[in-house]
This record gives C-alpha cells, structure tokens and sequence, in this order.
C-alpha cells in the first residue's frame, strides 16, 4: 500500500508540474503575441502616416505630382526595378501612365521622363532650373569627387582636364595601340564559342580607356584594376545594401581596393617624376588659380569616373553598329571592302594603322554617325530640380530626382 500511495504522489506531483509548466508556456506566448501586435500596430501606424504626409503633401500644392506608385517607405519600387529588366520595369510604367510618372527607387523620389520633347524641356529650354544628381549608391561606388556629381569652377576645371587628355591630338598618338588592342581581343574570340556583343565591346573599351588614362600601364597594374573594376561595375545598378555576400557590398569593397590600386599607381608616377600627357599626367601636373594641386582621392574618383562614363557608352555605340551592320549585309560587304584595303596595303608595307588612315574611311565614319543618330547609348541620365517646376500641368518638386529612360 505504501508503495502505491508513494507512486500515486509522484504522478500527482508530475501532473501539477507540467500543468503549471504548459501554464507558463501559455503565459509567454500570449505575451509575445501581444509584444508583436504592438510591434505592428505601430509599423502600419508609421507606414500610415508616412503615406498620409506624403499625399497631404501632394494635395497642398494644387498640382499633384505626376501619375504613378511611389512603392513602399525608403525603398519604394527598387525590388520591382532589380527583380526584373530594368527595361521592362520602364516600358510597363510608360505603358500603363504615360511619357511622365513617378516612382520611388534607389532611396528616391523620382519622376521618370521618356519622351525627346520632356528631355528637351530640362536639359535645354529649362536647364537652369535643374542639376545634375546622381542616387547616394552611385556616388559612393564612383567617388564624390568626380566631375559630373559637382557644378561650376570646380567642374569645368576638371572637364578641361578630361577633354584635353581625350583630344585628337591625344589619340593620335594612340591609333597603333589601339589598333593592337582590338587586333588581340579579335584573336581571343577564336574557338567557335557564343559571345555576349555588348560585354566584348566593354572589354575592348575598358583596354582602350586605359590606355587613354594612364599610357601603357604595367600587365600587373592592369590586371588588378581590372578585376576589381568588373566587381564594381556588376554591383553599380544592383540593389543598394549593406549585407555581406550581395553586389553592392562587393562592389563597396571592391572600390575600396580600387583605390589603393590607384594610390600605388600615382605614387609610383610621383616618385618617377614623369611628366606624361595621359589623363593621369593631366591631373597630376593641374593646378588651379591658388596653386593648389587635385588631392589622391580627387585624382582617383575622377579616373573611375571617367572609365564608367566612357566604357559603356562606347560599348554600347559598337554594339549598335555590329547590329545594325548584321541587319544590312550590303552595307557590311561595303565596309569590309574599305578596311580591307587598307590592311592590306599595311600588310605589303609591314606597317601599323595609322592616324591618317584613320581620318579617311568615308563610308565606315558615316556608319558610325548613322548608328549614333539611330541609337540611344545612355540608359538614362539624373537631374534634380532646384526649385518646384510645372511641366504640362504636373508638378515636380525640386526634392525630386528626374530620370529619362531609353530616350
């Protein structure tokens, strides 16, 4: 008997224990229930009010912004940008509300511009009344010293730099190495394998850019800042975040060691005392009214500013001209008819090309021109308007970054 009265306690005990522990367990559950009812209560309270201010916003005025979504707080519709083409995240939203609308993307409000006559209207007729801006993301991976994040003195000294090293008479001396250039990334497409146009094109253009920058740079030299460079440049148009492992923070990363790439380079070129006439050469030996030179990382940001703005827009011009020489075979037969001529007269002469050859291929310069005339080379292009600016009855406010796709 006294062995079950024992064990009957024991039970009763065990059963008290775990109804009091379910009890506790029940306890804290309805607690984080109500910790996370709080918790969002107050995150649509905020999303509410954000949304509430900014429409308030709009009506205030009297003219309402532009037709369109503004997407969710901070980071509007920059999922929907990078989740697919940008291309047809632009196309859709044109479709759906016409050549203007706003949007939200990369941290900003954005009114979106797409037709000749809206990008006339800001960058001709109005220009005064807008600046150029770029998203905080983009002027972080190239530098905030390069010339097209800034105005006055500053820029058109800088812009002088960079036209003077990029001038005819700069190329001319260049012709024969360029020539050598393309001649090796043709060899390189042997072996019957698919290639991507558009991405030799930047790999050509990016040799040439520098050689424009820096002379002929050592193999080394060249190689690392061209494997930190590709980094940078596949995170430029990515989603801008801080999580590691992600194109962006690679790219962060990536521009770091950019530029210690470029500090050796430039300290090496100080120690030599070189007095060279390639961009960096420009940039070392500039001095402004004061007599004060650029400083190391003025110096740097204004080379990757450079090689960003040259590498895809002339990318993208050979690439339209490889397309549209396809798309008309005539012409194609016509042009490899003139450039075969004058290699082979190089040829019987065992001479490279050369400048004045490159001045006289009548029919090749007025493809290019055709092609240039037919084609869009720039995605898009950022202003902002320094002051509240009415165009066909919408308002653009002069907080707002304005954008024009594909135009």
């Amino acid at each position: 008997m006294t062995g079950i009265t024992i064990s009957n306690t024991l039970c009763d005990t065990a059963a008290k224990t775990c109804s009091q522990a379910r009890g506790r367990e029940r306890e804290r559950e309805r607690e984080m229930g109500g910790i996370l009812a709080y918790v969002l209560i107050f995150l649509v309270s905020v999303v509410s009010y954000i949304i509430k201010k900014r429409d308030k916003k709009e009506s205030c005025t009297g003219i309402k912004l532009p037709p369109g979504s503004m997407g969710w707080p901070y980071i509007g519709e920059t999922l929907q940008l990078y989740s697919q083409d940008p291309n047809v995240f632009f196309s859709s939203k044109q479709k759906r509300y016409g050549e203007i609308f706003k949007t939200h993307i990369l941290g900003c409000p954005s009114v979106m511009l797409a037709s000749p006559e809206a990008a006339r209207f800001v960058l001709v007729t109005q220009a005064h009344l807008f600046k150029p801006t770029y998203p905080k993301s983009k002027e972080l991976l190239i530098g905030p010293s390069a010339l097209f994040f800034h105005q006055g003195d500053y820029h058109v000294r800088l812009r002088k730099l960079v036209q003077g090293s990029l001038s005819l008479d700069a190329i001319r001396n260049l012709v024969a190495d360029i020539s050598a250039t393309a001649a090796s990334i043709l060899d390189s497409w042997d072996g019957g394998r698919v290639l991507n146009t558009f991405q030799e094109m930047k790999t050509f253009s990016f040799e040439v850019g520098i050689l424009a920058i820096f002379g002929n740079l050592e193999a080394h030299y060249r190689e690392e800042l061209n494997r930190s460079y590709r980094i940078v440049d596949k995170g430029y148009n990515s989603f801008p975040t801080s999580l590691p492992g992600t194109p962006f923070k690679k790219a962060v990363l990536a521009r770091k060691r950019l530029s210690k790439i470029l500090d050796d380079i430039v300290c090496e070129r100080k120690e030599k005392r070189l007095l060279e006439k390639d961009l960096l050469g420009c940039l070392l030996n500039s001095k402004d009214e004061k007599g004060e030179v650029l400083t190391d990382d003025q110096i740097a940001d204004n080379i990757i500013g450079v090689l960003f703005a040259a590498q895809d827009t002339t990318a993208t011009a050979m690439t339209w001209i490889v397309k549209y020489l396809h798309d008309n075979q005539k012409i194609l037969e016509a042009v490899k008819a003139e450039q075969i001529a004058i290699r082979k007269l190089n040829d019987e002469e065992n001479q490279p090309l050369s400048w004045s050859q490159a001045r006289n291929m009548p029919l090749t310069h007025k493809v290019v021109l055709e092609s240039l005339r037919m084609a869009s080379i720039i995605s898009f292009t950022f202003r902002e308007a320094v002051a509240d600016v009415e165009y066909k009855g919408k308002r653009k406010y002069n907080s707002y970054l304005l954008e024009f796709p594909g135009i």
